[in-house]
């Protein structure tokens, strides 16, 4: 089970093969999560009950950090939190 605390980050490190980091807000990754499962031609067997691929996605970014989208290929997330400047005024 996940720790509590990752429920106030609402920020993620998303990383894919071949390409830089990427820091998404929460909404941003639940959509970048949907995008990558519609790609799949099944989901993996944890996710098959839920009810599309936009839950099996919150599903996932609640439960995981790791999507393997091709054998050997993953796709990983990482909760971030990230601190607002300090007020220098």
């Amino acid at each position: 089970m996940p720790n509590p605390l990752i429920r106030l980050c609402d920020h993620y490190v998303v990383l894919e093969p071949e390409k830089p980091e990427r820091i998404l807000n929460a909404d941003e990754t639940l959509i970048w999560l949907d995008t990558w499962l519609k790609t799949l031609d099944k989901l993996p067997e944890d996710l098959k009950e839920q009810d599309s691929t936009e839950t099996a996605a919150k599903r996932l970014l609640d439960t995981a950090c790791n999507l393997e989208i091709q054998p050997g290929i993953n796709l990983q997330w990482f909760a971030v939190r990230l601190d607002p400047p300090e007020d220098k005024g």
